[in-house]
C-alpha cells in the first residue's frame, strides 16, 4: 500500500475520519482504533508477518517491564539479542549461506540449497525502533509502558512503519500518553510535506530511475561514459528524493493525525564535510547509530576513534544489506570520517574558495559510494567505473530533461533553509476554500508530470 497511490488516499481518509471522531467523543478508543489501522495497513502486504510484528512488539514490551528502570542488564541483552536475531534471520541468513556455498564449491564440496526467506517490509526500521525502547526504558529515558497497546501502537505506527523514520520511543510514547489536540492539526504543514513528497517521488526520483539509472545499472557495458556519468549522479539525487519524499509524506501523515516526528533530512548535500553530510542525512538513523552504536558500544570520542567509526559505518552498510556493497559502502565513509577526523579540517583552508573545494570533495566521495550501494554486486560496481572512460560507446540515455531534473533535485539543497516555513507563513493567511483549490491542481500537476505508474520506494527493501 504505497502512499502514492489511490488504494491510499481511501485508507487514510477513512483512518483520519475514524480518528478524529474517536478523539472527539471516545477518546479511550483511538489508541486501539490506531493500532488496528497500522495493522490493517501492514497485513495489506502480509498477515502472517502482521502476526509476526505483533510478537516483536509483545516481545519489546515484556523486556521493557523486565529491565526497565534499570532492573536488569541480563533482561536487556536477552532482549535486544532475540530482536536482532529476528533480523538477522531474515536479512542474512542466506548471505552467508551463499558464502559458505562459494567456499564449499572452491573446495569441491556439494554445495547446500538456500533457503526460500522473504524478508519483511520495514524489519530494519521496527527492529531499531524496539531497541530504541528497550535500551530507553532500562536507562530510564522512556518510561516502561504498564500496558502493551502504547508500545505496539508506537512500532506499528504506519506512517513510518515501512522506511521510517526511526522515530525514538522517547520522542514519540509521551505523545501517546494523551489524546491529541483537534484543534492544534499543522494543515498546511502537513501538505506542503506531502505534496512536495508527492512531487520528488512522482516526477524526479520515478522519472530519473526509469530514464537513466535503472537501464544503465543493469547493464553498464552498453552505454557510454555520459549514460555512466550522469546515471551516476541520477541515482544520488534519485535516493535522496525517494527517500526523503517518503520521510516527508511519513512526517505530513503524522502530523495530520496529531503526531510529531522529527525531520530527518536537512540538505545534506550542501555538507562541506562527511560529518556535516550524516548530521543531514537520514538524521534517524544517524543519530541512532551515533547514540546507541558509536558511544554506548564503541565508547565514542573517549577511545579508538578511528576504529570506532569504520566499525559504527561497517555496521551501518550491513543494516542496508546482506551484500559486499553495503559492506564497503561503510567501508569508504568510515575511511573517510576517520581520515577526516585525522585532518582535523587542515587540509583545506576555511575560505569561500576551500569551502568549495570540500564541498566538490565531500559531494563527489558521496556520489562514490551510492554508485557501489546502487550496483547489484561488486562486477556491477566494476562495470560502472570502467564505463565512466567509456567514451567510444554511443550514449543513448542522456536527455536534456533527465538532467533538469538531476540539477533540479540537487538545487534542493541550496535553496533557502526556511522556505517552506514561509510558504507556509504565506498559505495560512490564504482562505480554506481557496487553499483546497491550490492543493488539488498541484496534485493534478504532479500526476499529470510523473511517469505512468509508480515504482515501490528504495528503502522499502530495507
Amino acid at each position: 500500500m504505497l502512499f502514492p497511490t489511490g488504494i491510499f488516499a481511501i485508507f487514510f481518509a477513512v483512518v483520519f475520519l475514524g480518528h478524529w471522531t474517536l478523539v472527539r467523543f471516545r477518546p479511550a478508543w483511538h489508541k486501539p482504533f490506531l493500532l488496528a489501522a497500522n495493522l490493517a495497513f501492514y497485513a495489506f502486504w502480509s498477515v502472517e508477518f502482521c502476526a509476526a510484528l505483533l510478537l516483536v512488539g509483545f516481545w519489546t514490551w515484556g523486556i521493557g517491564l523486565l529491565a526497565g528502570r534499570g532492573r536488569s542488564r541480563a533482561w536487556l541483552w536477552l532482549g535486544i539479542a532475540g530482536t536482532l536475531g529476528w533480523l538477522f534471520y531474515f536479512k542474512y541468513t542466506n548471505f552467508f549461506l551463499q558464502e559458505v556455498v562459494a567456499r564449499l564449491d572452491w573446495l569441491g564440496v556439494g554445495a547446500m540449497p538456500l533457503l526460500e526467506i522473504v524478508l519483511p517490509v520495514g524489519i530494519s526500521f521496527y527492529v531499531f525502533q524496539a531497541i530504541s525502547y528497550m535500551v530507553d526504558a532500562y536507562e530510564g529515558a522512556a518510561e516502561p509502558e504498564p500496558s502493551p497497546l502504547n508500545v505496539l501502537a508506537y512500532l506499528t505506527f504506519f506512517p513510518h512503519l515501512a522506511a521510517g523514520p526511526i522515530v525514538r520511543a522517547a520522542h514519540f510514547l509521551p505523545q501517546l500518553h494523551t489524546p491529541p489536540d483537534r484543534f492544534r492539526i499543522p494543515v498546511v504543514m502537513a501538505c506542503i510535506l506531502i505534496l512536495g513528497g508527492l512531487f520528488k517521488k512522482v516526477v524526479i526520483a520515478s522519472e530519473l530511475a526509469t530514464g537513466i539509472v535503472d537501464p544503465v545499472f543493469r547493464d553498464p557495458s552498453a552505454h557510454g561514459a555520459l549514460d555512466i556519468w550522469l546515471a551516476s549522479y541520477g541515482y544520488t539525487i534519485q535516493i535522496f528524493c525517494d527517500f526523503s519524499a517518503y520521510s516527508d509524506m511519513a512526517i505530513g501523515f503524522a502530523a495530520l493525525l496529531g503526531y510529531h516526528f522529527p525531520k530527518n533530512f536537512d540538505q545534506p548535500f550542501r555538507a562541506v564535510t562527511l560529518s556535516e553530510f550524516w548530521r543531514r542525512w537520514h538524521i534517524s538513523l544517524s543519530t541512532w547509530l551515533r547514540d546507541y552504536v558509536y558511544i554506548r558500544c564503541f565508547g565514542g570520542n573517549r577511545r579508538h576513534v578511528g576504529v570506532a567509526l569504520m566499525a559504527t559505518m561497517v555496521l551501518g552498510g550491513i543494516w542496508h544489506g546482506a551484500a559486499w556493497t553495503f559492506v564497503l559502502w561503510g567501508v569508504i565513509h568510515g575511511a573517510a570520517l576517520g581520515v577526516e577526523r585525522a585532518l582535523g579540517g587542515k587540509a583545506v583552508p576555511v575560505t569561500t574558495g576551500g569551502r568549495v573545494l570540500r564541498w566538490f570533495i565531500t559531494f563527489h566521495i558521496v556520489v562514490f559510494a551510492f554508485v557501489l550501494f546502487r550496483a547489484h554486486d561488486m562486477a556491477g560496481f566494476w562495470a560502472m567505473l570502467a564505463g565512466l572512460v567509456q567514451f567510444d560507446l554511443p550514449n543513448e540515455s542522456v536527455t536534456w530533461r533527465l538532467l533538469a531534473l538531476t540539477l533540479l533535485g540537487l538545487s534542493f539543497h541550496f535553496w533557502p533553509a526556511d522556505l517552506r516555513e514561509r510558504i507556509e507563513g504565506a498559505l495560512r493567511r490564504v482562505p480554506p476554500v481557496v487553499l483546497g483549490v491550490l492543493g488539488g491542481v498541484a496534485l493534478l500537476l504532479i500526476l499529470l508530470a510523473g511517469p505512468e505508474g509508480v515504482a515501490p520506494f528504495i528503502y522499502f527493501q530495507f
